[in-house]
């Protein structure tokens, strides 16, 4: 089962909101640097996604999940992939 785009942008928005200052993420947010605000934008209603901006916000939840070095499973929420990453580590 792999996560539906509306929470990839959901995910996605609530990483760029809460860790945008972490230290430990910058590397990631600042290779990043489109499509989690954008991601942000749209759960925020403030942008309409296009198809090549549904290609920034896919881009950028495949490097996520590489990142955490998790396999993709339907996820819904930020706290689910975390709590996933540091299971498996």
């Amino acid at each position: 089962m792999q996560t539906d785009f509306a929470n990839k942008v959901t995910i996605l928005a609530s990483l760029h909101a809460n860790y945008q200052g972490d230290s430990g993420m910058a590397d990631f947010m600042e290779f990043n640097d489109i499509g989690l605000p954008l991601s942000y934008l749209v759960a925020e209603k403030l942008a309409v996604i296009t198809d090549e901006g549904a290609r920034f916000v896919n881009e950028t939840f495949d490097i996520f999940l590489e990142a955490l070095g998790i396999e993709d499973e339907g996820f819904e929420f930020l706290d689910e992939m975390l709590a996933k990453a540091a299971y498996e580590s």
